[in-house]
């Protein structure tokens, strides 16, 4: 356990640079009591020596590309399976470097974090439904997809992304993975605690999606916290209320609802 973890969570959202690899470790913490500081630190050194395994003198995105893919894909075995869309851990850093497996955005972050600390130019690049990662120049360079070992999906304009190629930015892809999260989530009742703490995380973001207020008011209440949920309902109406009277008014009446649920 990691004491403090939703403070440390909030500021280095906050931070000027803020560390991708230090964020799903602390998203992780939410999901795994028994990873405490001793086992982030664990993670972070195995980021770094898979990064040390790395050839140096490297030059131009198509040899990163593939000296990253060579060793994370091939000697070290990281992959997807279709199996693991069905595992809390395949979106938690420290099970996805143990198990070399899981989501696309988090076998990503294995290669966006050993990558980066090489030295090489990487970008994730989030497409519909998938996510992929990016070396060299973001409209000239080279497009691999770690969920397939580092299978490369070409080079030259972006065939693969409708528009421009444009790099994540770290606490977009944190929100996305939080978002894995919950929808996970959401198809098991029985979680609705994941999707309560991956919602608190989300909400901790600088940048964020209103309405998440709102799921959150109303997870409260299917979780019988029924005064919390009315007065997070009741806030969120506030809110609204300055561009939709109609739905302010709507949330007000689930809030009355949520209480009269006490009686």
């Amino acid at each position: 356990m990691i004491p403090g973890s939703r403070e440390q969570f909030a500021e280095e959202a906050r931070s000027e640079r803020p560390d991708l690899s230090v964020l799903c470790l602390l998203v992780a913490a939410e999901a795994d009591p028994a990873l405490d500081e001793r086992a982030v630190d664990a993670a972070q050194i195995e980021l770094d020596q898979l990064a040390g395994m790395l050839p140096y003198g490297l030059r131009g995105a198509r040899a990163w590309a593939s000296a990253v893919t060579e060793l994370l894909g091939g000697r070290m075995g990281f992959h997807g399976t279709p199996a693991d869309y069905e595992r809390l851990s395949s979106s938690l850093l420290h099970e996805v470097l143990r198990r070399r497996r899981g989501l696309p955005i988090l076998l990503s972050v294995v290669w966006l974090e050993v990558a980066r600390r090489a030295g090489a130019p990487v970008y994730g690049l989030g497409l519909p439904g998938h996510f992929v990662v990016g070396f060299g120049d973001p409209e000239e360079g080279v497009v691999v997809d770690p969920f397939a070992g580092g299978a490369s999906l070409g080079a030259g304009p972006a065939e693969q992304a409708s528009g421009p190629r444009t790099p994540a930015r770290t606490l977009d892809i944190v929100l996305r993975i939080l978002n894995n999260i919950r929808a996970w989530a959401a198809t098991r009742p029985e979680q609705s605690g994941v999707s309560l703490w991956a919602l608190e995380l989300s909400l901790l973001l600088p940048s964020h999606p209103a309405s998440l207020r709102y799921e959150r008011a109303k997870l409260l209440v299917e979780r019988g916290r029924f005064t919390d949920g009315a007065a997070e309902l009741e806030a969120y109406a506030q809110v609204v209320e300055a561009v939709d009277a109609a739905a302010a008014a709507r949330i007000r009446s689930e809030a009355r609802s949520a209480r009269a649920l006490l009686n």
